[in-house]
């Protein structure tokens, strides 16, 4: 479908033309992104490249995208909307995690009580594929909220959070184009076009960040785009049928959503809140190993890949199955990477003994 590459071509033209402006007003106002103890940046950068991604992508989808197409399409508009205003705020002016929670909680109830973006059962999680009513909302707000928390925590290095948006984004897009669910093809290629765009500008070293209004938006965005895919895969009559949809779509965003519930299960083990923040993510330990940020873009991105193919390749094995083997593998790396890394800081602490050379004092006194 070539008109599905308006939609992409457009925001990333105007997503392109929008950030230059961003970064001179952001200069202007020194409205910068300061450095602290617990960023990797330097020196002072706009956070406002949400501003710009935001611009390419709600423009683009009310000139392709239309409530006759899907009449839940003024619903995804109106989430976008709130939750960019949100992120907006807390790159302005920084929100408490509970006021953030709060925007996130609104955007969930929008898309599934108006919009209808709800995961009805389990679909063969666990074995188990029906489920209550009130644990259907239940499970749909924890979905909706970890994964718009999950590109918001991965956005800790130049390119990482965009580079891991355009790879999801771009899947769901496709896929939607397939089974002809235009509607969801072209809010993922629109973000997919700002995307692009704004990764010109935001590859290592960086001249603007995304910040929170457009970390949020790629997650937000992801968030409905995923639940349909598994709505849509996991029924006996779907167009494209995907026997283990849970897992695929786990694994789609597995990156995002494995450091996420790592970092949220650790820091309520330790007492602390889930958004109290800390450098522990995965980024923080790859870069540790002396990775530059294009190197932990690449090579989170080139795992994820690879934990999608998986997925997709081994569907027979269930949903449960493949999760627990994608899981266990990423953990094993993961204390590999951890502990050879710790046993490398703690040889670079050690104490190199001074050698002293006595042998001229010996012959000074031999003579």
């Amino acid at each position: 479908m070539p008109e599905l590459f308006l939609p992409l071509a457009v925001a990333f033209l105007l997503t392109f033309l929008a950030v230059p402006v961003v970064i001179e007003i952001a200069t202007a106002n020194r409205l910068f992104d300061r450095p602290n103890s617990r960023k990797v940046h330097t020196r002072r950068i706009s956070s406002l490249g949400g501003v710009a991604i935001f611009t390419g992508f709600f423009i683009a989808c009310m000139l392709f995208g239309s409530e006759r197409m899907n009449p839940s399409f003024r619903f995804y508009m109106v989430s976008s909307v709130i939750i960019f205003l949100f992120g907006l705020k807390d790159d302005l002016s920084e929100l408490t995690a509970t006021k953030k929670l709060i925007g996130q909680v609104i955007i969930a109830a929008v898309l599934i009580h108006a919009g209808g973006v709800r995961l009805e059962g389990m679909y063969g999680l666990f074995g188990v594929q029906q489920v209550p009513l009130m644990f259907s909302y239940v499970i749909s707000y924890m979905t909706i909220i970890v994964i718009v928390n999950a590109f918001n925590l991965i956005d800790g290095v130049d390119g990482l959070a965009t580079s891991l948006g355009i790879l999801s984004l771009t899947l769901f897009g496709i896929y939607f184009a397939l089974i002809g669910q235009i509607t969801y093809s072209i809010l993922a290629l629109s973000l997919v076009g700002s995307l692009l765009a704004f990764l010109i500008f935001n590859h290592q070293p960086a001249r603007i960040f995304m910040g929170d209004s457009g970390s949020l938006l790629i997650g937000s965005v992801n968030s409905i785009l995923v639940i349909r895919f598994i709505q849509s895969a996991g029924v006996n009559e779907a167009v494209l049928p995907i026997s283990s949809p849970v897992a695929l779509g786990f694994a789609i965003l597995f990156i995002p959503l494995f450091d996420t519930l790592r970092m949220f299960s650790v820091r309520l083990l330790k007492g602390n809140t889930p958004f109290s923040p800390d450098k522990n993510h995965l980024h923080h330990l790859l870069l540790g190993w002396g990775l530059s940020h294009f190197k932990v873009t690449l090579a989170c991105v080139v795992a994820n890949i690879l934990l999608i193919l998986f997925a997709w390749y081994f569907q027979f094995l269930g949903t449960t199955l493949i999760l627990l083997i994608e899981l266990s593998f990423s953990f094993a790396i993961l204390g590999v990477l951890y502990y050879s890394g710790k046993r490398a800081r703690q040889a670079d602490q050690v104490v190199d003994v001074p050698v002293i050379d006595i042998s001229k004092d010996v012959v000074a006194k031999a003579d």
